[in-house]
């Protein structure tokens, strides 16, 4: 008896850290796959967050170069959408909207239709609040069209959107173990066939974190771009072994760029704002006055560092005039410094930071990668917005597309 108490009590200690190591998985109550879902194929698609157009050949990142010559690949680069950020990108890639069609202009920004109500990406009330998301995510057209979804962390996962969220999702923790978090994605795709999720999302911060605390060319940096490569080894393999029909795709959001002044340019400190409202480089005058007062003014400075702009005047390059959530008038970063609009006092300790147009900064550019039994192999693109990536993902898990600003010819070339 003293024998089985031991073991009785070692088994559950046991039990206790299992439960510690796996990822706290959300179920929703989704159909399960239909008949014609579960003979399609399956996709995994993983950010990289932060990993420069160059990164792979720059540091040395094996994995993703083989994946360059044995799938498709834009050796240019993938052009993010503007704001070069974190949320409006990662919505854009799996909705094909630019920012301001699908409403996440930016990281934080204000909604004069909410009485000014602020969205901040790390605000989790307000980043699982689906009434902020526009278009329809590819986990929820996924599940709309009888197919099941998974997302080991996402921007708008964790909301629900059209009506969906992902059948399995995972709310987010930057401090779960990478390696566990492949471990989650080939759990899901060892459930039984009606159970098993055929659109899987995974993400990964290390990058980015390392280029904004270290900048893009530190040994830090390339220490991180080699680290997540090796967790792109280890998914190929483990999915090989599966012997499922995966098409593997791995991007990321946005580049990189050291910073050459880490001086706030604060705004107000060159006009009167009289309090209008503001998060970031966003400015919400109320009355049209005192907007075009704002623009004159900061138009007349003529400063080299940023361009600022009436929204129905913007540049049809930014695609970032028909929301209100963008602010008018607009102020466009055109330097490698910071620029807010009211004076921070806080220090800048980043070395490196992102945001600006790819067009102006060509550090900004992304990445695409993509391999398996749908993608040609050895096929280059040239460089591409990231909202053609919607219809891509579409394409390869047999999905009608919702409505969105892609052309799903522009990636035609790397089906097989």
């Amino acid at each position: 008896m003293r024998t089985m108490r031991f073991l009785w009590v070692g088994f559950l200690g046991a039990a206790v850290a299992l439960a510690q190591d796996v990822a706290p998985v959300k179920y929703e109550a989704n159909a399960l796959n239909s008949k014609r879902a579960q003979k399609a194929h399956y996709v995994v698609m993983v950010s990289l967050d932060g990993f420069r157009w160059d990164y792979a050949k720059k540091w040395g990142a094996p994995h993703l170069l083989k994946m360059a010559e044995e799938g498709a690949s834009a050796p240019d680069g993938m052009l993010p959408s503007y704001p070069s950020l974190t949320f409006p990108n990662h919505y854009t890639m799996v909705t094909g909207l630019y920012p301001e069609h699908h409403g996440i202009v930016d990281n934080a920004f204000l909604d004069p239709a909410r009485n000014d109500a602020e969205y901040y990406y790390k605000d989790h009330a307000k980043n699982s609040d689906g009434s902020w998301y526009g278009g329809v995510p590819l986990w929820s057209l996924a599940e709309q069209q009888g197919m099941r979804s998974a997302s080991m962390y996402w921007v708008g996962s964790e909301a629900e959107i059209a009506g969906k969220r992902p059948s399995y999702w995972v709310p987010f923790d930057d401090k779960f173990d990478d390696e566990k978090r492949v471990e989650q994605v080939m759990q899901w795709l060892g459930l039984p066939e009606a159970e098993r999720p055929h659109m899987i999302t995974l993400y990964y911060s290390n990058v980015d974190h390392a280029g904004h605390d270290f900048g893009p060319d530190a040994p830090e940096t390339g220490a991180a771009v080699k680290h997540v490569d090796a967790l792109i080894g280890e998914l190929q393999e483990r999915i090989k072994a599966t012997g499922l029909p995966v098409d593997l795709i791995v991007v990321s959001d946005h580049g990189m760029i050291a910073f050459k002044d880490q001086k706030w340019v604060a705004v107000d400190s060159m006009v009167d704002m009289k309090g209008a409202p503001s998060v970031g480089e966003h400015v919400y005058p109320v009355t049209e006055a005192e907007k075009e007062r704002i623009y004159e003014e900061l138009k007349a400075k003529d400063d080299p560092r940023f361009a600022v702009y009436r929204t129905k005047d913007m540049p049809a390059r930014l695609h970032y005039d028909a929301n209100a959530r963008e602010g008018d008038p607009v102020i466009e970063p055109l330097e490698a410094v910071p620029v807010t609009v009211h004076a921070k006092t806080e220090e800048i300790k980043s070395k490196g930071d992102h945001g600006w147009d790819p067009r102006v900064m060509p550090d900004m550019k992304a990445i695409f990668y993509a391999e398996g039994p749908d993608v040609k192999p050895g096929v280059t693109v040239g460089t591409f917005e990231n909202v053609n990536l919607y219809d891509f993902v579409a394409g390869l898990l047999g999905l009608k597309p919702a409505e969105n600003d892609g052309d799903k010819k522009v990636l035609q070339r790397a089906r097989r």
